[in-house]
């Protein structure tokens, strides 16, 4: 596996998580997905992301896109 299937991955799992926390716990979890969505939206533009740099020093092998 590289960074950028871990990124996305890790991505759709805390979108879908939180979707699910917002539906039986509390609606304001979807503030949780709206800042998955922006970091998603930001790091396309400037190509930072905190977890791929961390993921990078745990010594997973780099994408493409990371």
């Amino acid at each position: 596996m590289n960074i950028d299937k871990a990124v996305m991955r890790f991505a759709g799992v805390v979108v879908l998580v939180s979707l699910a926390l917002a539906h039986w716990h509390s609606p304001y979890w979807l503030w949780l997905t709206a800042f998955v969505g922006a970091n998603l939206l930001q790091a396309s533009f400037t190509g930072f992301c905190p977890l791929a740099m961390a993921l990078n020093k745990a010594g997973i092998k780099s994408g493409a896109a990371f």
